[in-house]
């Protein structure tokens, strides 16, 4: 089956991609900032009461980071060169959340010195190293969730600790002169089971109950990431997303409900962007062998990683025409015999499609151009061209 491109884009935002595409050498990235604009929007108009920090990781590119400061988002920051090109462009340190548990004393000392003064943790070496090196920060605490199994780029076990232990290190927290603010969790990436935000909240209630008995009034919930975007297997519209998510909050929390962030990712950049690839070549292991192998000039490690294990599922459109389609093992350039993007999934193109054709990864906006690698086998990373 072919994909149709007008199930992932409108005519005209599709048209303004292909128009930018003519311009380019294969492979490159194109990003419509349009697309963006209208998924912060839209996430927006589904979640009025949050606040969102744009999870910059996701794609990182000034000319995303800018057009999301003017439409007044804040940023969750994994690094402190995220920092600086944050705050490079505009953003100033109150729109900005510390979103890594995992992080250097030192790092913590240069964010608090350029103004950040909110924080994650999960661990109580990490939660020390903010009071010695950030003191009198907002803090609050990643918990784990069940639910990885139903999410296409699982975020399990790596962050975040048992509920009882957050109640042990926001208590710590008070004690040694931070201040606690809330819980945070992250359900995973492409979470298409809307009941894991149920679980995850319930956690959060226990928790806040909990530490109100002993004189602490928690304010803040960040619910992270986990929104889906358009790829090959369908998701629930986040109307369904922002209805069930609002019931579980108002289950638990009624009227008394905290401040509650959002740090959308996948869900605001992917579907803004296109991979532009050519065919390499296309072979055969044996005279009698069924597969046929398509390689690309471009592979997992120039922006398509998240085909690791064959989690992330890319539509992908071809130039060439006709029927019937076949099914190819798609591989990248490079000499790694990892770089195999679809093996056991098969993405079916036309079966006449040749070297020179080009082939189209759709909804490839997020962590793509942000994974790629500095010149494995020099090849380059990949460039990126924005239109709106």
């Amino acid at each position: 089956m072919r994909i149709d491109v007008l199930d992932y884009y409108t005519k005209d935002d599709w048209l303004l991609i292909r128009e930018e595409a003519k311009s380019h050498p294969s492979p490159f990235l194109v990003v419509n900032l349009n697309i963006i604009k209208r998924k912060y929007e839209e996430l927006l108009a589904h979640f009025p009461f949050a606040k969102i920090y744009y999870a910059v990781k996701a794609n990182p590119a000034p000319e995303v980071i800018e057009l999301l400061r003017d439409l007044g988002s804040h940023f969750d920051i994994a690094s402190r060169y995220e920092l600086d090109r944050v705050l490079s462009l505009g953003v100033t340190p109150d729109r900005i959340s510390y979103g890594n548990t995992i992080k250097k004393p030192s790092d913590i000392r240069y964010f608090h010195e350029k103004g950040v003064s909110l924080f994650a943790t999960d661990s109580e070496a990490d939660l020390r190293n903010i009071a010695k090196e950030a003191p009198g920060s907002r803090v609050f605490c990643r918990i784990l969730t069940e639910g990885s199994e139903t999410a296409d780029w699982p975020l399990s076990r790596k962050f975040g600790c048992h509920p009882d232990m957050a109640i042990d290190l926001i208590l710590l927290a008070r004690e040694i002169g931070l201040k606690p603010c809330g819980v945070s969790f992250h359900v995973g990436s492409q979470q298409r089971d809307i009941g894991t935000w149920d679980s995850a909240i319930a956690k959060v209630r226990y928790i806040f109950d909990y530490l109100e008995g002993e004189g602490l009034k928690l304010t803040l919930i960040n619910m992270g990431g986990g929104f889906p975007a358009n790829y090959i297997s369908k998701t629930n519209e986040m109307t369904v997303y922002s209805e069930e998510i609002t019931r579980y909050l108002e289950e638990d929390f009624g009227e008394d409900a905290p401040e509650i962030i959002l740090e959308p990712g996948r869900s605001l950049v992917a579907e803004s962007g296109v991979l532009v690839s050519e065919v390499v070549l296309i072979s055969q292991k044996s005279s009698m062998g069924v597969d046929k192998w398509l390689y690309l000039d471009t592979g997992k490690f120039n922006g398509l990683i998240e085909t690791w294990d064959e989690s992330i599922k890319y539509p992908l459109y071809c130039e060439a025409r006709g029927e019937p389609c076949e099914d190819f093992i798609i591989a990248g350039p490079t000499c790694d015999s990892q770089d195999v993007m679809y093996e056991y999934f098969r993405n079916p193109l036309p079966a006449y499609i040749k070297a020179g054709d080009r082939v189209y990864w759709l909804t490839t906006g997020a962590y793509t151009s942000s994974y790629c690698s500095v010149e494995f086998n020099g090849f380059p990373p990949l460039p990126v061209y924005f239109v709106k």
